[in-house]
């Protein structure tokens, strides 16, 4: 009889961008990555910290970088993987979140809970001692002040960092590209609407997201993703007056099954995204 094995491997790129260092974070599954997270550092703030399984690997990679905060653009466990091993080797390191977010970074176990394919994609975060981070709040480094944007949707403790004089914009989670057909449990579609909506206003040059490539100059991709939601919505609001159920409006707007809500067992769905619609009209 046979042994099988699945070589299972922590994965770290890295790649610069007009002075930002970005930081590619994952776990390949007999050579393949499904799923990468991203940090970014820029003049001594990290933004993000990765997942808890590649925290030695982001370790190791910024021995030799000044570091003096970390941001959180939400508390999600694929962001802040790290902050716990980086805030213990590192005396005067801050760490930084919007305040709904710290208890979650404060006793990750108790207040977030993961399902199976968070546990193994990304594992459990560290503890750590965060401090709030409110809207319009500006943080200093050497070179660059940061402004503090809030962006609720994909979380309701999701910021972004923006940078006015070199238009770079921060984006988490709350945009990384794509026509969307699922929707993560306990997201609210019409916030992240209301969120891109704010970050599309600004003038941007280079966007970088917590996963996905980055987008230089990303008006245009923003006011397509914008227009591509509100469509979206517009048809399910529809269906539903005309009185269809949501069995029947799921398979209309969003098409079949997607292996996403098999591997996540529903976490990920695309009923997830209609009843999001369905639960208050755009001005609710």
């Amino acid at each position: 009889m046979g042994l099988f094995y699945l070589a299972v491997v922590t994965m770290l790129k890295t790649r610069n961008y007009d002075g930002v260092t970005r930081f590619d974070l994952g776990r390949s599954f007999a050579g393949r990555c499904f799923y990468w997270t991203t940090a970014y550092l820029v003049d001594g703030i990290l933004v993000d910290s990765g997942c808890a399984h590649s925290a030695i690997e982001l370790e190791d990679a910024l021995a030799s970088e000044p570091i003096q905060f970390i941001v959180n653009t939400h508390s999600h466990e694929d962001h802040i993987g790290a902050n716990g091993l980086l805030g213990n080797t590192r005396e005067g390191l801050e760490i930084f979140a919007h305040p709904s977010a710290l208890p979650v970074l404060g006793e990750p176990r108790e207040k977030q809970p993961l399902q199976l394919y968070r546990r193994i994609l990304w594992g459990w975060p560290e503890a750590s001692i965060g401090q709030p981070l409110e809207e319009g709040a500006v943080m200093e480094t050497g070179k660059h002040a940061f402004e503090v944007i809030y962006t609720p949707g994909h979380s309701l403790d999701h910021i972004c960092l923006y940078e006015p004089r070199q238009s770079w914009l921060f984006s988490g989670d709350l945009f990384v590209g794509g026509r969307d057909r699922v929707l993560r449990a306990g997201c609210d579609i019409w916030g992240i609407i209301a969120s891109l909506k704010k970050i599309a206003s600004l003038p941007l040059r280079w966007l970088f997201p917590g996963s996905a490539r980055v987008r230089q100059n990303p008006a245009d991709e923003l006011r397509r993703k914008i227009s591509y939601l509100e469509e979206l919505g517009a048809q399910i609001l529809e269906l539903h007056q005309e009185g269809r159920s949501v069995d029947e409006i799921v398979p209309a707007v969003c098409g079949g099954p997607m292996q996403i809500e098999l591997f996540t067992l529903g976490h990920y769905a695309r009923r997830h995204l209609v009843l999001s619609y369905l639960s208050m009209n755009e001005g609710g």
